[in-house]
């Protein structure tokens, strides 16, 4: 090991992760949206214009960058074999016992030679309170940058930029709602999960991030 390697926490950007919001340490604040999919390929072609149109008036409304990214996740199915085996203790049928178990181990051993692979679809709202210096990438990159915004009313300049980024969300959520998709923020302890599982891509998920039903 070199001596004078540097600590991991030099380069990943968060500062803290609070109430669903995301603090950096150049002071930024990231909120993220986990968002439903859309099979485009079912649609007919005038379908697909329209989307294609709807999607293209949306991001042109916007006066503030954002970013998508897709996030793949190895699925941990230990809590449905778990489930499965319960079923098995409690099923009397010695024929659908032998079924159920050789389904169990169907499943198992098809696990263990196939990954299986999900795919989940983010957008992150960015609101920066000050110009910043370029710096390195990544999904929570410095290309987020915006000049900064003046104290509102009684609010304090912390409850402004939080204000400020809670209204680009619903901006964000209402635009993506008219493409028929549906979008949820993230909270404290699914972001904590999320960044968890992309600095630590060699371990399965614990569980996996659900969007909030429509109407809650």
């Amino acid at each position: 090991m070199q001596e004078n390697a540097l600590p991991t926490q030099q380069f990943v950007h968060i500062r803290e992760i609070k109430d669903g919001v995301v603090y950096l340490k150049h002071g930024g604040l990231r909120q993220l949206l986990i968002v439903s999919g859309l099979n485009f390929d079912l649609k007919s072609e005038a379908e697909q214009e329209l989307i294609l149109n709807t999607f293209q008036n949306f991001l042109n409304a916007l006066d503030f960058p954002v970013q998508f990214f897709v996030h793949s996740r190895k699925v941990n199915i230990a809590g449905y074999l778990e489930r499965m085996g319960e079923r098995l203790t409690e099923e009397s049928n010695e024929l659908l016992k032998i079924q159920i178990r050789e389904y169990i181990e169907f499943i198992r051993t098809f696990v263990e030679q196939n990954a299986i692979i999900s795919k989940t679809f983010f957008v992150v709202v960015p609101y920066d309170t000050a110009s910043l210096d370029e710096a390195s990438g990544g999904i929570l990159g410095s290309f987020f940058k915006q000049k900064p915004t003046k104290k509102n009313g009684q609010d304090t300049p912390a409850q402004e930029n939080l204000r400020q980024l809670s209204q680009r969300v619903s901006q964000i959520v209402d635009g993506l709602s008219e493409n028929g998709l549906r979008a949820a923020p993230l909270n404290t302890d699914e972001l904590i999960e999320l960044f968890y599982n992309i600095y630590n891509p060699q371990f399965v998920e614990k569980r996996g991030l659900e969007i909030t039903k429509q109407g809650k």
